[in-house]
């Protein structure tokens, strides 16, 4: 089944950086999730201080791949949002999936990861980080696994960060066309649990209510500006 679905990402122009098999190994050990925020939900523009938007189709795939993690380890995920600026809609989706926390002004993201490690006792292998861009280097180089949002107007940093190993796999389509979707699909496929989540979700099974009660009882920490 992996092999259909690695040839099925590779196809649609997805990059794996680390061989499938080691991706596979390092999404085995995954207990929590972590997002940037801008140029991942979205295609990081914004007007004024009014913050960026949220994708429901990106939404959606986090919770897809949120369900598949609480199926595969009986447990809900560790979810969260770091974000370098002030992102009202960050927050507002946050709450209303019910993420455990959102790191707000973190311009140093290394500083947010450590304090969202202690506060959840997760080790940095643990977590799956969903990142596009340079302020988010240090925390792909120090997390578990890796999903770059591809764009393709940076083939500079695109190369550092295979060279460096920052990543474990570059999705085809960009933050403003869904490529976080296309990221938590890829997760979902390769720990083999795409079809059982979406057969569940869609009819609306009591295995998905119990994922929801479980999701239900997190309240949404809001931490801003360590640095």
């Amino acid at each position: 089944m992996s092999n259909t679905v690695v040839t099925l990402f590779e196809k649609g122009g997805g990059e794996f950086v680390s061989p499938p098999s080691v991706f596979i190994d390092k999404l085995k050990k995954i207990k929590a999730v972590l997002f940037d925020w801008d140029g991942v939900f979205n295609d990081g523009f914004k007007q004024g201080n009014a913050g960026s938007i949220f994708s429901e189709i990106d939404a959606m795939g986090t919770n897809l791949l949120r369900f598949a993690l609480w199926r595969m380890n009986g447990a809900l995920p560790v979810t969260a949002i770091i974000t370098g600026e002030n992102n009202p809609a960050a927050l507002q989706l946050a709450q209303r999936e019910s993420f455990h926390a959102v790191y707000s002004r973190m311009k140093n993201k290394a500083e947010a990861l450590g304090a969202f490690t202690t506060t959840y006792g997760l080790k940095t292998d643990e977590v799956l980080f969903f990142f596009d861009d340079v302020l988010d280097l240090e925390v792909a180089r120090q997390c578990g696994a890796r999903i770059q949002i591809g764009r393709g107007s940076n083939p500079m940093l695109k190369q550092f960060v295979k060279n460096s190993e920052l990543t474990d796999y570059i999705t085809a389509n960009d933050g403003g066309h869904h490529g976080l979707r296309e990221g938590a699909e890829l997760v979902m496929g390769l720990v083999g649990q795409f079809e059982e989540v979406v057969k569940n979700r869609m009819i609306f099974s009591e295995n998905y209510q119990s994922y929801l009660a479980a999701r239900k009882k997190v309240e949404t920490n809001h931490v801003e500006g360590l640095n």
